[in-house]
């Protein structure tokens, strides 16, 4: 499912009306028709305690008037609110506030100096309607907007927010200054990126999306460049396996990692990778870790890789590693690995030089923000990241702050920059590719908020390029069954004090689980 930029959805309406003929007092009956409908469903005790509409004066409010009209036409009781002068309200919205008044809604005026009329209102009613705001805010929300929003929220009443919550920036999903804390948004043709991204989702509560007839052929002309992952969009990922099939077929990964006290973290992302249905992983690790490593990994294969001493990798040249990747078909490195001179000389061979498929991450992306500054892929040597925000920051030089403040671009930036596809983890990962294409999860929750949860996350995605995977669907898939399996662990046993490996131990049901998705019409 697309979701869109503020700019892109003005242009596929501007599209709809301009090229398509689609009336925009059409599109406005549409949204504020559907609206009606879906916030009677999710509500329906106010047909007993009616609803408060506050609308501001541009298409928001439009839509709020079309709401008031369609609800009241269902026996709903509806009181309107207009926070602006009846003459700053332009086309189509002041039709649609004439039609409202012909059907015999009242609407009364806000004013900043007695706000009484509409607390008292509030009281009354069984739920609030945000029509206050669409996408096109800015700048920070201070004098009356402030105060309306604040004495919404302070209501305890569930409100609906159209489109978007009022306050919210719309590409965002960062307050700018204070935002309704809506229980339901409905959004129009199409989620706005902040209400899928966080903190912008904690102020959305349940997202419905109202079809309101944008024509596809506008929908393929502004083309947006970001989705987000639903169960059946990973399930369409998933390949078949082949009756005859054998072992060589499903990809034998090689997983470089493990250091002093960090071998939990090798064992790990190889476990997750066997589980995630690579038909042989071979774990490389330091050789004087290798035989606590082979005593705790039964199926899958251990290698002595040069130590440098200290329980940590060594660098010695090219060929120990040569050797591991020999008939590999990719390679997971960093888990544990620690960082030191020689481990950024690791990694920046295996950057620069490896011809596989190979996903990084944790001590791998360390080396790399301090190692190398030149492209990390191309379609010959495809690459994956898959940093947190602290790693994040690092590798492109921010503050995690700034990193969090807007993650999408962040992401976007990096994956074009370095041609490498890039995992942005976090709550709602982001996924981007090197031609700008982006992807928001909607799996998972806080559970995997505990050590190790990531280097799962890496033999997953290893196991699936060592599959054969591209590397943007093996980067979405994976992220996809990672948050998958712990939603189905969190389901069983919660999610305070889920472990890595509950999510490892999950991993083939998840996927049977979404191929029996797949297989839904």
């Amino acid at each position: 499912m697309i979701v869109t930029t503020a700019a892109e959805m003005r242009r596929m309406d501007a599209l709809a009306i301009e090229r398509f003929g689609v009336p925009a007092a059409t599109l406005m009956e549409r949204a504020g028709s559907g609206a009606a409908a879906a916030g009677l469903a999710r509500f329906p005790h106010v047909r007993e305690r009616g609803v408060v509409v506050l609308a501001g004066k541009g298409n928001n409010g439009g839509d709020g008037f079309v709401l008031a009209r369609a609800l009241k036409r269902r026996g709903v009781r509806c009181e309107v609110f207009l926070a602006a002068k009846r003459g700053e309200i332009g086309e189509p919205a002041r039709a649609k506030l004439l039609a409202w008044q012909r059907a015999g809604g009242r609407t009364s005026a806000v004013s900043a100096t007695d706000l009484g009329p509409l607390a008292r209102a509030l009281a009354r009613a069984g739920c609030v309607v945000d029509a206050l705001f669409g996408t096109g805010l800015k700048g920070e929300i201070g004098g009356l907007a402030a105060e309306l929003i604040t004495l919404l929220n302070a209501s305890g009443l569930p409100a609906v927010a159209l489109d978007i919550p009022s306050g919210l920036d719309a590409d965002r999903g960062v307050p700018l200054g204070v935002a309704i804390e809506a229980e339901l948004t409905v959004a129009f043709a199409a989620p706005k990126l902040g209400t899928v991204l966080y903190p912008g989702a904690r102020y959305t509560g349940e997202l419905v999306v109202v079809d309101i007839g944008i024509p596809d052929e506008a929908v393929a002309t502004v083309a947006p460049e970001t989705e987000v992952v639903l169960a059946a969009d990973a399930a369409a990922l998933l390949r078949p396996r082949d009756p005859e099939a054998h072992k060589g077929d499903h990809g034998h990964l090689a997983v470089i990692a493990g250091g002093r006290g960090k071998i939990g973290a090798a064992v790990l992302a190889s476990r997750a990778a066997a589980r995630a249905g690579a038909g042989l992983v071979t774990l490389g690790c330091p050789a004087s870790a290798q035989p606590l490593a082979a005593g705790v990994l039964l199926e899958e294969m251990t290698w002595p890789l040069s130590d440098d001493g200290e329980g940590g990798l060594a660098f010695p040249g090219p060929l120990p590693y040569e050797a591991i990747l020999a008939g590999k078909d990719a390679v997971a490195i960093g888990p544990g690995i620690g960082v030191a001179p020689e481990r950024r000389a690791l990694v920046e061979w295996m950057v620069t030089s490896a011809r596989l498929p190979v996903v990084l991450d944790a001590d791998a992306l360390n080396c790399l923000a301090e190692a190398h500054s030149g492209p990390w892929g191309a379609p010959e040597r495809p690459r994956v990241v898959t940093p947190h925000p602290g790693e994040m920051a690092r590798l492109v030089g921010l503050t995690t702050e700034a990193v969090q403040a807007d993650r999408l671009a962040v992401a976007r930036r990096l994956a074009t920059e370095r041609h490498a596809v890039v995992v942005l983890k976090g709550a709602r990962t982001i996924t981007a590719e090197p031609n700008g294409r982006a992807w928001i999860n909607l799996s998972g929750n806080p559970g995997l908020a505990s050590g190790g949860t990531g280097d799962v996350l890496t033999g997953i995605i290893g196991s699936l390029l060592a599959q054969g995977y591209p590397a943007g669907e093996a980067a979405r898939l994976g992220v996809f069954l990672h948050g998958w399996a712990a939603d189905r662990v969190a389901a069983r046993r919660g999610m305070i004090g889920m472990l890595a490996s509950d999510v490892i131990e999950d991993l083939p049901a998840a996927i049977a689980a979404l191929a029996a998705e797949a297989a839904l019409p």
